[in-house]
């Protein structure tokens, strides 16, 4: 089936053109590089693994129930609007919401996958180069995977978030080799990770458990990545460039915010132009979807800092975003906390998996002896 039979609308063109800027940049000097690049290179190497082989595609999932979390996480739960639906459309806001946002999962890895080949191509050092690389195939996998689980588990997909699709248009049409590791590494995918994470804690159910983990596993070394080299290349920067810098991540924080509000799942659920409005006033309202969008800048905010990004002007738009306390979180302590879900998942799944072989072992032993 293609994937335009799953849009709930219709995405504008088969494909999107995004016209190249820049240079593509060689290197003769081949020499070791920098250490911690290539300790990130070799775990890059080190930690790829097939999404048909690692996965268990075999579990089930409910379309009108994908994370297995209760109505009180949606944000017009309780309110007129939804005591006004009946329960088709109620399992129909379920689904959509979920198909919504795995399809801007899934359209924000295909992002991630062409800026990194951008990267790749672009970049200075022949050391982010080789890491760059791994990342490419790291996002293509995520794709794949994302892609598999809205044909097969979901049936049903959303074209790419207007938000989502601006700030990939100013990421890769930039000129400048470092404006991809910005808008990517730092924002997008930090933006990313922290949702990831959101729903890999709170889902009950296993396959979405396990795709979540397994992708967030690759996704921390890649924010770590973009840290490394904007950290080195800024310090070197003048206020002006600086500020076009930061000029680029304001805007874009604004971007990635007002994403999140995902007007056209409401306007795709049948109802009409005041009860969309009146959903949107719910979303804007929600406790809960207020915390959550503190807690998607938990990745950003710090490495926004660490990067040297950090003016007066900076630090006011994320007070006025209210997520400058995320300032203080450790992007090393989650990154290790990343890699430690996704080792306990596997470890979990493969003692059941070696606790079932053994079961069937001694029965048939059990079964000989008897007979």
């Amino acid at each position: 089936m293609s994937t335009h039979d799953l849009y709930t609308i219709p995405a504008e063109l088969s494909t999107w053109d995004v016209e190249a800027a820049g240079a593509a940049r060689f290197t003769w000097e081949y020499d070791d590089g920098r250490d911690r690049m290539l300790a990130l290179y070799q775990k890059g190497k080190d930690k790829q693994w097939d999404s048909v082989k690692r996965i268990d595609w075999g579990l089930e999932v409910d379309p009108y129930n994908v994370l297995g979390i209760p109505d009180t996480t949606i944000a017009i739960y309780g309110t007129p609007l939804w005591e006004r639906m009946g329960e088709r459309q109620r399992r129909d806001v379920r689904l959509h919401g979920a198909a919504w946002q795995f399809s801007q999962f899934l359209h924000g890895e295909q992002g991630a996958m062409i800026c990194s080949a951008r990267i790749v191509e672009s970049v200075p050092d022949l050391d982010s180069k080789f890491y760059a690389a791994t990342q490419t195939m790291d996002e293509a996998r995520h794709a794949e995977t994302y892609a598999r689980f809205l044909q097969e588990k979901v049936g049903l997909a959303y074209p790419i978030n207007e938000h989502l699709k601006a700030l990939l248009d100013s990421t890769l049409s930039d000129s400048r080799w470092d404006m991809p590791y910005l808008g990517m590494q730092v924002l997008i995918e930090g933006l990313a990770l922290a949702a990831f994470g959101v729903m890999r804690d709170i889902t009950t159910k296993p396959l979405p458990k396990q795709i979540l983990a397994y992708v967030m596993q690759d996704e921390a070394r890649h924010v770590a990545f973009g840290r490394m080299a904007l950290r080195d290349y800024y310090a070197g920067l003048s206020g002006s460039e600086l500020r076009e810098r930061e000029d680029f991540v304001i805007e874009g924080c604004y971007l990635m915010r007002d994403r999140l509000r995902g007007r056209e799942t409401w306007e795709n659920l049948g109802l009409n132009r005041s009860e969309v409005t009146e959903a949107m006033e719910c979303v804007d309202r929600s406790e809960y979807l207020r915390l959550f969008r503190s807690l998607l800048f938990s990745r950003i905010v710090p490495c926004v800092k660490d990067i040297g990004l950090w003016s007066p002007r900076l630090q006011q738009a994320y007070a006025d975003m209210g997520v400058l306390d995320m300032a203080g979180q450790s992007l090393e302590a989650l990154m290790r906390q990343d890699e430690d879900i996704a080792e306990k998942l596997d470890a979990e799944r493969f003692a059941a998996e070696e606790a079932e072989r053994h079961a069937e072992v001694a029965e048939t032993v059990a079964l000989g002896t008897d007979s």
